[in-house]
């Protein structure tokens, strides 16, 4: 049974009021929450054990989404006493995880990216003989970052060349990349992947597919149009 985290600890200020009483991850599109989405997407791709950290009104996650059994799978809970940042949650939640590698995706983003098509990617990244400690799935260039962030060269991420694109949120990691941060302190993803990205040991492909950062009211009311459009 594979293990998936969700990121979910962020207080979303630029969505602010909605989440001043409300935590980002259970604002809804097409009625049902946006964590919802990666729930059941995720369970669709075989993966039945998550991991959810959160901060921000946490209790409020927990209370809505239970233990997970009614969604098929089961979810544990990484409680943060404050925002530990992508890689601090990371680490903290290590302690849950059995998994060597493990797919990791952001609780305010919506897309129709095919969760099980990262299985050969996780297999190779579980080889004796692995050297990579990342994969990351990148978009193309929304309007509110039109500079990006990696580029790819063939299959290997890049921070020299063009054209750059943007990094989706979802990615599959080893978790050697975070056992040097301490427990309960705050890190950034973004030195770890560069790090990571300069001694060659990240790959990367480009999802051409739906995908948008949920991160302001006007794109929580486009993908609530989305959402619905898809239902139908």
């Amino acid at each position: 049974m594979s293990t998936a985290m969700i990121l979910a600890a962020g207080r979303g200020e630029r969505m602010r009021p909605l989440t001043d009483h409300r935590p980002k991850c259970l604002l809804v599109a097409g009625g049902k929450s946006l964590i919802e989405w990666h729930i059941d997407a995720l369970q669709r791709a075989g993966h039945r054990d998550l991991i959810i950290n959160h901060a921000w009104l946490g209790q409020q996650i927990e209370a809505a989404l239970g233990d997970g059994q009614r969604y098929g799978v089961r979810i544990r809970y990484s409680a943060e006493a404050q925002a530990l940042e992508t890689a601090g949650g990371i680490a903290q939640a290590l302690t849950l995880m059995q998994d060597e590698v493990f797919l990791v995706v952001n609780g305010d983003i919506f897309t129709d990216f095919d969760f099980s098509s990262l299985g050969a990617i996780k297999a190779r990244m579980e080889s004796p003989s692995n050297s990579l400690r990342a994969h990351l799935v990148l978009v193309r260039n929304p309007d509110h970052n039109l500079k990006g962030d990696f580029a790819l060269n063939g299959e290997r991420v890049s921070l020299d060349d063009s054209p750059r694109h943007t990094f989706s949120g979802i990615g599959v990691y080893h978790r050697a990349m975070f056992e040097s941060i301490p427990v309960g302190s705050r890190a950034p993803l973004a030195p770890l992947l560069k790090q990571c990205i300069t001694s060659d040991s990240v790959t990367g492909h480009l999802h051409d597919g739906l995908w948008l950062d949920v991160g302001t009211p006007e794109r929580l009311a486009l993908a609530d149009e989305l959402a619905r459009a898809r239902s139908l």
